[in-house]
């Protein structure tokens, strides 16, 4: 069988993308808008997507399709469901960011418990210019060490976080499913974890039972000087609850490199914040060099794996 493969969003991952090992045709596209998806992945055998959208609508019109490479480790973009039913392999990619997406999370709980952009802005201002001594202290400054990290999906990536976390001193807590009437070995009860954290840190999927999971009572929850960190997807937390405790100082502070819509051409609540104590980055913490080598590396053996009859990384 010779294989047509559509890769939709090339230009989504920078790197070499070495093409599978067996026969196929390809074609592949910079970009690809939502009113173009239809027309480009007709008699295609294998779909790759980052972000596109490929639900169950589409997917019925594709009698050629035998499956969806995601080049990503989230898949809410595709309909599993209907993957499933209709024998549609679906397979993700594992553990790339396992090193990059900590070291932003760390990189983000760093700036924000040390004050780094009010003290930067202070700079700017000639604050420190002016200054009667040789520093001044006008926002407090507290250390990773001896605090307490709270992480919320027990994946690679928080794994990956907790490795770093532990190496500066902190205390690491695992959080049990929100809701859950026991609490496992080694977790520790949603609502008490987000009491007792310093640094609350998101590493779950977006799904149904995910979606929201972080809103204006579990805000409320958290300490005053908590900062809350989100470099999983942008849906897990409610965007406007979060914006109205930053503005009226109820948590410390809040880290995202994800929002509930990418781009955010429709706007977003955070992105009219203008705090010191909120940094925003445009979903870039998988996106090192060496990150995005080791996703397209994976995704081609995730296509030569499927092709050998080994379908591998599945999520349907």
């Amino acid at each position: 069988m010779i294989h047509r493969i559509v890769f939709l969003e090339r230009d989504s991952i920078r790197g070499e993308f070495r093409r599978p090992e067996f026969p196929h045709d390809y074609d592949e596209y910079p970009l690809t808008a939502p009113e173009q998806v239809a027309q480009r992945v007709q008699g295609a055998s294998i779909v790759i997507t980052n972000k596109v959208v490929l639900r169950g609508e589409l997917l019925s019109t594709l009698p050629n399709l035998k499956m969806v490479a995601c080049a990503a480790t989230g898949t809410d973009n595709v309909d599993l469901a209907w993957c499933r039913e209709h024998g549609i392999v679906v397979s993700n990619i594992r553990g790339y960011a396992a090193d990059t997406v900590p070291e932003h999370v760390i990189a983000l709980a760093m700036a924000l418990r040390r004050n780094l952009l009010a003290y930067r802005r202070d700079v700017l201002d000639g604050k420190w210019q002016r200054s009667s001594n040789f520093c001044f202290f006008d926002h407090p400054i507290r250390d990773l060490h001896g605090a307490t990290l709270g992480l919320i999906g027990r994946g690679s990536l928080g794994e990956g976080v907790a490795r770093l976390a532990e190496a500066f001193g902190m205390r690491v807590l695992w959080a049990e499913r929100k809701g859950a009437e026991k609490v496992g070995p080694g977790r520790t009860a949603f609502e008490a974890l987000l009491r007792q954290s310093d640094v609350v840190s998101l590493h779950c999927p977006l799904n149904d039972t995910t979606r929201g999971l972080i809103g204006a009572a579990e805000l409320r929850l958290m300490k005053p000087d908590a900062i809350l960190i989100n470099t999983a997807r942008g849906g897990i937390v409610d965007e406007a609850a979060l914006a109205r405790a930053l503005k009226e100082g109820r948590i410390g502070g809040a880290g995202f490199d994800v929002l509930s819509k990418e781009p955010p051409r429709e706007g977003n609540p955070l992105l009219e914040l203008d705090l010191p104590n909120f940094i925003l980055t445009p979903h870039v913490a998988w996106a090192s060099a060496g990150a995005m080598q080791a996703l397209l590396d994976q995704l081609t053996g995730n296509l030569e794996a499927f092709a050998r009859g080994e379908p591998r990384n599945r999520v349907a």
